[in-house]
């Protein structure tokens, strides 16, 4: 049975948790007008800020089928532009692969 995109992100939540990060998502709700995520600014911007201990991660998470939007790939590169240059920033894309076998390098980066 394949994970969705929000038993993932409950998964990592829950190790952020664990692990000590401080951190944010921006959460759609339901309105007259349908979904929307109340923003101001670029859309596609990643599903978690996390930081701690000097370091900032950018984390987009997809189900293991789902696609970055073109939104998406535009933050992506740039904020893979920002980490080259950046100590202790990093970007990561992940997948409910990426937890294995036993946390895979998703528990690599977290602890």
């Amino acid at each position: 049975m394949e994970i969705t995109e929000k038993q993932f992100s409950t998964q990592i939540e829950s190790l952020l948790n664990h692990f000590g990060w401080r951190w944010t998502h921006f959460r759609p709700a339901r309105t007259m007008k349908g979904w929307r995520t109340p923003l101001t600014g670029d859309k596609g911007f990643t599903d978690y800020c996390a930081v701690r201990n000097g370091m900032c991660l950018f984390i987009e998470i997809k189900s293991e089928k789902g696609k970055l939007t073109p939104e998406e790939t535009a933050w992506m590169q740039d904020l893979k532009e920002v980490a080259q240059i950046s100590l202790g920033v990093m970007y990561h894309l992940w997948h409910p692969s990426d937890m294995e076998p036993n946390g895979g390098k998703i528990l690599e980066v977290l602890r």
